[in-house]
């Protein structure tokens, strides 16, 4: 791959997972509620399995969603009901404790699992193999579309959990983490609207 090409699909990424979305909503909120520490896993599981996700739709997922499109459809249907789900979840929780165990962070393979379900995700995989795979050389271009996504997510999303880690000291009071945690979901559920209002066309 070209370096300026590189260069355009690092920022690409560095814009795309550093933005607001599923992923560092749900980060942030972990971070808040867990610690960072403990959400390392999860941060881990997203930029690994959205690399892979990228690297695996440009080598011919894509295509198979194309001809059956039933699957992106009903995958769609899924991932938006999971969100849903997991933003009622954070709505309804508080604070946890020093050293109290209550729920637990994503894991690692459910953070990477969590990608195929991800309207975000999606979108953006899809957009970065159009853009920046190399028809010359497309099987190695793709993986490297895999890779440069997968190293830039990880600041981007250990960024949005450090800003929820970072507000335990500030919001010491519980009704302050409830009322985060519910605008956190309400960000959640508003990062799906496009998704959502893609149903009712």
């Amino acid at each position: 791959m070209p370096p300026d090409i590189l260069l355009a699909l690092a920022i690409f990424a560095l814009v795309m997972a550093g933005t607001p979305g599923p992923n560092n909503m749900m980060v942030m909120a972990s971070g808040l509620n867990f610690g960072f520490r403990r959400t390392i896993p999860h941060m881990l599981g997203i930029a690994i399995g959205f690399g892979l996700m990228c690297a695996m739709v440009g080598l011919g997922l894509g295509q198979v969603f194309a001809r059956f499109p039933m699957i992106y459809t009903v995958l769609r249907i899924v991932g938006t009901a999971y969100l849903l789900w997991l933003a009622l979840a954070i709505a309804r929780s508080g604070p946890v404790e020093e050293g109290e165990v209550r729920g637990a962070p994503l894991s690692f393979l459910q953070g990477a699992l969590f990608q195929w379900v991800n309207p975000k995700a999606w979108v953006i995989a899809v957009g970065a193999v159009s853009a920046y795979g190399q028809p010359e050389n497309f099987a190695l271009s793709v993986s490297m579309i895999g890779l440069v996504m997968a190293v830039v997510t990880v600041p981007c999303v250990a960024v949005w959990t450090g800003f929820g880690t970072a507000l335990r000291a500030i919001l010491s009071d519980v009704r302050q983490v409830v009322w985060f945690n519910r605008i956190m979901a309400l960000l959640l559920v508003a990062s799906l609207w496009p998704i959502i209002a893609d149903f009712f066309r």
